[in-house]
């Protein structure tokens, strides 16, 4: 599956990814499509083989703060106002619990026999530790480790970070003397060797265990990405190491959350971006990564590949799995058949990374052909290989692209065609936008949105 790795529809943001037995699962918040706040009052699973990630299965409604239409709520204590954000699921002696972090009300822990759930409520956290530190018992972005010793450990924080130690027989009780506040710093520490906002602490607090070496991904002050640091012990103190991807590189960016998981001996990063031009609307997105033997993770560009090796350029690619997108262009679903790509404008570049066209055919040209609604106004789309005509338009690729081809673009809907120099071998595809307007009349259209994009397509 390409990214967004879940169904076009599907709006799973802070995604903590498990892998249980044979199958790996993905627990995070559930936004919705043009939202203007973020999260809803249910929690949802999906869960595919590790031997076939293209088939992801929904599990449904796993825990919910309010009632539905078709359950109660699993929660007495909460209302219209209190949505579930950032869940993380662990397992333990044969049973699967889900911690919850609810928006202005105590969160809560739950257990299922399956991993899919659903889930039904234990208790509230149970806690000694000031209100102050956990938020009044919010718990935010609640991340759980069960060390290889059977004990557990939550980790926890917005804007300052504290970890504790849990009763691992009742799996919600807090025990007493364990907290340890600002395990990653919220302000300056020289010994980090870095005065970079992204080693400071936001939120999103994601613990996992690599060999002997304990790993915390979580949402630095530069918000949209996810920075790591490394520990000895569940305890920390731990070492800012980097950061592994970011949602805000040639891209609308926003607060980035997630973590990693080992799936069939490759390891992954789970995060989301955003649509309609907000912060809100989140979509699930996956890159591959490296750990390699010194700890440490290479930052991984944001693609359109999610769990693909390259895409197949001769299939109808839909315009939203763009992993760039500038000049004020965002994602909108207009429905749940249909997303686009709105407010293209001359200043727009719109990327796909990578495409693989395979060997030579024995043709110097192809077509290519995309489908877009008109807005009324002529324009040129350029289609460039590796990169743009100017190396400075775009902070993800700093070389001078080859244009293959350009197509006209008029004022109807429907499909444009051109022909465009047959490409071998594997590329990131980018489209730029122009107007043919001078004077005073390309003042006029200069910023102005001239097309929206829904698909394209190579042809041999």
């Amino acid at each position: 599956m390409a990214n967004p790795y879940l169904p076009n529809w599907e709006y799973i943001p802070d995604g903590e990814p498990r892998v249980f037995g044979d199958r790996v699962y993905i627990y995070g918040s559930h936004d919705k499509a043009g939202s203007d706040s973020f999260c809803d009052y249910v929690l949802k699973c999906w869960s595919a083989p590790i031997d076939n990630l293209n088939q992801w299965v929904c599990h449904g409604d796993i825990f919910r703060t309010m009632e539905t239409r078709d359950y109660p709520a699993d929660t007495d204590w909460t209302n219209k106002s209190t949505q579930l954000y950032a869940p993380d699921v662990v397992e333990k002696d044969g049973k699967y619990y889900l911690y919850a972090y609810i928006v202005n009300a105590k969160g809560c822990v739950a257990v299922s026999d399956k991993p899919e759930g659903p889930f039904k409520l234990i208790s509230k956290y149970k806690y000694t530790i000031s209100d102050e530190i956990c938020c009044n018992g919010w718990f935010i972005d609640p991340g759980v480790l069960v060390d290889d010793d059977g004990r557990v450990f939550i980790y926890c924080g917005f804007e300052r970070s504290f970890l504790a130690e849990i009763n691992g027989d009742n799996m919600y009780e807090v025990l007493d003397g364990t907290c340890i506040e600002h395990f990653i710093p919220i302000e300056e520490r020289k010994d980090f060797g870095f005065d970079s906002k992204e080693t400071f602490f936001f939120e999103a607090a994601s613990p996992r265990k690599v060999g002997n070496t304990y790993y915390m991904i979580y949402s630095p002050k530069r918000g949209s990405r996810l920075a790591y640091a490394t520990s000895d012990k569940p305890t920390g103190p731990f070492t800012y190491r980097g950061y592994i991807v970011d949602n805000g590189i040639d891209f609308p960016g926003g607060n980035d959350h997630g973590s990693i998981a080992c799936i069939n001996g490759q390891w992954y990063i789970f995060y989301h971006r955003m649509t309609n031009g907000t912060i809100m609307s989140r979509r699930g997105c996956v890159e591959k990564i490296n750990i390699l033997p010194d700890g440490t993770i290479p930052t991984v560009e944001m693609t359109s590949l999610g769990f693909e090796d390259s895409l197949n350029p001769y299939k109808e690619t839909p315009a939203d799995i763009a992993c760039v997108l500038t000049g004020g262009a965002f994602i909108t679903e207009k429905n749940v058949f249909s997303r686009v790509i709105r407010n293209i404008t001359d200043q727009t570049v719109i990327g796909y990374k990578y495409f693989d066209f395979g060997d030579d055919f024995g043709s110097k040209t192809m077509e290519f052909a995309a489908k877009i609604k008109g807005m009324g106004t002529n324009c040129r789309m350029n289609i460039y290989i590796d990169g743009v005509d100017d190396a400075n338009r775009l902070e993800s690729v700093k070389t001078i692209g080859k244009k293959i081809g350009s197509v006209e673009i008029g004022h109807d809907d429907g499909v444009v065609q051109t022909v465009v120099e047959a490409v071998t071998g594997r590329h990131a595809v980018f489209f730029t936008i122009e107007t043919d307007y001078q004077g005073w009349m390309g003042d006029y259209f200069k910023g102005r949105s001239l097309f929206e994009l829904e698909s394209f397509v190579f042809m041999k």
